[in-house]
This record gives structure tokens, sequence and C-alpha cells, in this order.
């Protein structure tokens, strides 16, 4: 059986994936910063979306990478499980 790492490590040679990678790179960097927030403050999805005031579902998207938050839902985040919203810019590697 082909492992993921594998394959994406494959896949980066071509130059259209890595392209789309790099692309979306801040969008795969998001969400595991949100499930570490969530689990450091010690909140279910379900017990985090009651303090934000939405859904569990929502809560699922935003975690999975499925759903862009806006800088409001980040917040909304934030405060929920005690952190601060902190963006900074960062330059390119390239």
């Amino acid at each position: 059986m082909t492992k993921m790492r594998d394959l994406h490590a494959e896949w980066m040679k071509d130059s259209a994936y890595q392209a789309e990678y790099e692309r979306l790179a801040p969008e795969f960097d998001l969400a595991p910063l949100l499930i570490k927030a969530r689990t450091q403050a010690g909140l279910t999805q379900a017990e985090l979306a009651q303090q934000m005031k939405t859904t569990q579902s929502v809560v699922s998207r935003l975690e999975g990478g499925l759903q862009w938050p806006s800088f409001r839902t980040l917040n909304k985040f934030a405060q929920a499980t005690g952190m601060r919203l902190k963006i900074s810019f960062e330059p390119c590697p390239h």
C-alpha cells in the first residue's frame, strides 16, 4: 500500500501540483492551529461551537480546512478558546 507522504513527494515533482500546493499552503497551515487551540482549551467541537454561537458542523469544517474563515470568525474562535488572534506577514521563502 502506498503511503500518502510518498505520493505527495512524487507529485511535488510536477510543477503544476507544486504551484497549487504552495498556493493552498496557508489553508493547510491553519487547520492544525485551530485544532491545537481548541484542544489546549480543553473543548470539544460542540462546546466550542456553543461558545461561538454556531454549530459543531461549522467548527468541523473550519478544522478540516473545508471552510475559509473570515477575520470575524477567527476572532470568535480565538476568544472562545481563551486566545488572542494575531495575524502577521512574513517574507516568502523564495
